[in-house]
């Protein structure tokens, strides 16, 4: 008999949820469970790294693409959350950032290009 894994509902939020509304947001590169995986939901047989419920608020650690603002970052998680988190607070906390795109070769670029791709946040 193959255990399935239940819903992963930690005071009434879903951290499936929550991690796969983040991983899609623009700008995030990965979720980040910290160093020594202290940022994380642990659940039977597994655990959502990244993503914590605890104290009446919702923390999740990111790691963020390379150009993008980190505070348009932070709102644009809050904003996609709302729904997931109901009136909880939610604290977002960006790890670390991608390494700088490596300089394509010259010539390569465009015209008018800008020097680093666009990070793909919508406007504000």
């Amino acid at each position: 008999m193959t255990l399935q894994p239940g819903p992963a509902v930690i005071d009434g939020v879903d951290v499936d949820a929550v991690a796969a509304a983040v991983q899609g947001c623009a700008g995030v590169s990965a979720l980040d469970g910290g160093r020594a995986g202290e940022i994380a939901t642990y659940l039977p047989g597994r655990k959502v790294p990244g993503v914590q419920v605890t104290g009446g608020r919702v923390r999740v650690q990111i790691r963020s693409r390379w150009g993008v603002p980190v505070t348009d970052l932070a709102a644009l998680i809050t904003v996609v959350l709302a729904p997931l988190t109901g009136s909880r607070p939610v604290d977002v906390l960006i790890a670390d950032i991608d390494d700088v795109p490596p300089a394509s070769p010259a010539g390569a670029r465009r015209q008018g290009a800008a020097a680093w791709p666009e990070p793909g946040l919508p406007p504000a």
